[in-house]
């Protein structure tokens, strides 16, 4: 098992640029939903550049990255079958399960707006697009801390993380309402 952390490698490598994708797909969303609302000519060339930024993003990047991240975590387990035994793990699971429910989500969005169809606010977009960090901060604590227990402090960081996120949110809400160039 000398190639075990050669896995475990790739494996990490195609989570941090499944999350880079999932990170800024929804800002573009967000771009793309404020250019559905501007004057011609400037609606359709930013709504047809946001949209091929988007697809080469969401095709070329994301999907294969989630794809791959999820063959090499099959492996890992594959390899080392004992881990599915351990109660972190689970919880891991539940987030990691949690994920493929917001990337599928996020697909759906992707969907519509390539087709013009602009059902969320901006506003929404730019809370959607913390979705991830949170799953993220609870698979990585739980990743490194291996323990069910310590993954309820995990949560009620995360709790004060989403707390501090709406917060900032609200603030930078404020400051753009008064000032939208910013």
């Amino acid at each position: 098992m000398a190639y075990y952390n050669y896995i475990k490698a790739l494996h990490l490598i195609f989570i941090v640029t499944w999350f880079a994708g999932l990170f800024y797909i929804p800002r573009l969303f967000v771009y793309q939903i404020e250019a559905f609302y501007k004057a011609s000519p400037e609606k359709e060339i930013l709504g047809e550049q946001l949209k091929l930024m988007a697809k080469r993003l969401w095709y070329i990047i994301t999907w294969p990255s989630a794809v791959l991240a999820t063959l090499f975590a099959v492996w890992l387990l594959i390899l080392r079958p004992d881990l599915l035994q351990q109660p972190w793990m689970h919880v891991k699971l539940a987030f990691v399960l949690l994920l493929f429910i917001y990337h599928y989500q996020t697909h759906v969005y992707f969907n519509q707006l390539q087709k013009d169809v602009v059902k969320k606010t901006s506003s929404f977009m730019r809370l959607w697009n913390e979705g991830a960090t949170f799953i993220l901060f609870a698979v990585i604590f739980l990743a490194l801390l291996k323990n069910a227990i310590n993954w309820i402090f995990g949560v009620i960081g995360l709790v004060v993380l989403a707390l501090l996120i709406m917060l900032g949110f609200k603030v930078y809400k404020s400051i753009r309402a008064k000032n939208p160039k910013a």
